[in-house]
Parts: structure tokens; sequence; C-alpha cells
């Protein structure tokens, strides 16, 4: 049985494929997101990934990193290693094959953190490099199973990045932008500027998160 990975958007599951995962999407509900997880566990996994993009919390950080966190944490304070060896193999193979891996804590989130003032004060509360929506949970879920996870993700929105509201819309349950986007946009048609730069900078970091995943394949997928 192939390694799960449990993604917030289709995109994201789709790349997971290509790198030999199964993959089952969240749709960044809370609630989606422990489904897919359960679906993955009942299928027989090995282990668990934590995958896709991810919003950035330390400046340094620009679109399109790749980090590789050795440990997830919830605003509850309650903490999750990674597997360390599954880690280890990982971070040996980037290494190996001269692709950038940023190592860090994790912070996972019930909500998307939108503007600058929100990262900064994650960040000062936490010292997470980044912030996703299912890290956390995929760590509690992996505990609770016994299965080791490992997190791989790309920054999309930078820690200096505000995110518009049609941005903030909840996901289709199958992962992909709802038509509801539309409707903030025609509300608020001022945003589209900041929306393209926004689409723009998420495919860029989808790309790197896919060139980075094929590569690295072998070493994402639990032995």
């Amino acid at each position: 049985m192939a390694t799960g990975a449990v993604t917030g958007l289709a995109a994201e599951a789709r790349i997971a494929r290509q790198a030999g995962l199964v993959a089952a999407t969240g749709a960044g509900t809370p609630e989606a997101t422990e489904h897919a997880i359960r679906s993955l566990i009942e299928q027989g996994v090995p282990g668990l990934v934590s995958f896709g993009i991810a919003g950035g919390l330390a400046s340094n950080l620009a679109s399109g990193t790749l980090i590789a966190p050795a440990a997830v944490r919830g605003l509850d304070g309650e903490a999750h290693w990674v597997d360390v060896e599954w880690h280890a193999r990982l971070t040996r193979a980037a290494h190996a094959a001269r692709i950038p891996l940023v190592v860090g804590g994790m912070l996972g989130a019930d909500a998307i953190a939108a503007s600058p003032a929100e990262k900064a004060r994650l960040r000062t509360l936490t010292h997470a490099i980044a912030v996703d929506l299912e890290s956390h949970r995929v760590a509690r879920a992996a505990k609770w199973a016994r299965l080791p996870f490992l997190v791989f993700r790309v920054i999309a929105d930078t820690a200096a990045r505000d995110l518009p509201p049609a941005a903030l819309v909840p996901l289709s349950k199958s992962g992909h932008p709802s038509v509801r986007v539309l409707v903030s946009i025609v509300a608020k048609p001022g945003q589209i500027p900041a929306l393209f730069t926004l689409a723009r900078e998420t495919r860029a970091a989808l790309e790197a998160l896919r060139r980075g995943a094929v590569a690295l394949g072998a070493a994402l997928r639990h032995v």
C-alpha cells in the first residue's frame, strides 16, 4: 500500500499522486480533513504525509520555498514530532539532489492567517516557520493510529502577503475553488489585482512542490 498524503486542494492531491502517494483531499475544513485522514487509515496506508502549500510565518521564507518541518503544534499547545528516521531520509535525499529544504516548526490552525499582522502574531506566539490547516490533524491521527507521519509543504503566501477576501472563501467539497469566489469578486472588485498576484504565486508554488515531490518521491514514501 502506498503512503497516504492529506491535502487541502485537489491540485495538491494530483501532485502527490505524481510522486507515488495515495492522496485524500480535506478541502480546507476540519470535518472534511478528518474524513480524508480516516479514509487513508482505513485503506491501510503505512504512513501519513501532510502535503501541499502553506502560509509563511518566518519573514525570510520566499514563496516557492520547500519545507520539511521537524515538529507540528496546534494553537492549543499540543506538539508532535514527525518520524525521525523518515525525516532524516527525506532531508538526506534532498541534500543529495541539491534541493533546498527548510526545516523548522509547523503550526496547524483551523483558519487561514490572512494578514501580515496575524502571521506576525502567530510567529511570535509559536516560533513556527509556516502555518497550514491540516498538519496538526494529521499529527494527532497518526499518533492515535500508531503510524509515522511527515510534513512536506511549500510556501505559497509569504509572511508579508495580505490575502484578499476571495482567497478566504471556503473550497468546494472536492477541494476546488468555490463559485462563491466570483460573488466575493463582484462584491469587492478592488481585490482583483491582489487576487491575480496571489494566483500567480500559488501556481508557481505548486510547480515548485511538484518538482520537489517528484524528485524526492522515493523518500516521501514510507518504507
